[in-house]
């Protein structure tokens, strides 16, 4: 299912995709660790916040609905949980 936001959260990790490739290209310069470090974790804050992005988008687009009965909740609850184990 494609919700509206996934073309947000797609334009955020390709520039994240594009950051890594300029990671990639200063550890092939010689560039010194710390700034390799520094760079990673930037691109590491700019994923997580993307997947964190992708979760609550799913959470307040498919599980935010009123079940129409009890199998229908059960369903949401273990769906919840599947998505939240990547948190």
């Amino acid at each position: 299912m494609k919700h509206a936001s996934h073309a947000d959260i797609g334009n955020r990790l390709k520039r994240s995709e594009g950051h890594l490739r300029k990671v990639i290209n200063m550890i092939e310069q010689g560039r010194p660790c710390s700034e390799l470090a520094q760079q990673l974790h930037a691109v590491e804050r700019a994923i997580v916040a993307a997947k964190k992005a992708l979760i609550q988008d799913h959470i307040d687009h498919c599980l935010g609905q009123s079940p129409e009965d009890e199998q229908s909740h059960a369903e949401m609850i273990a769906d919840l949980r599947e998505i939240t184990r990547y948190l």
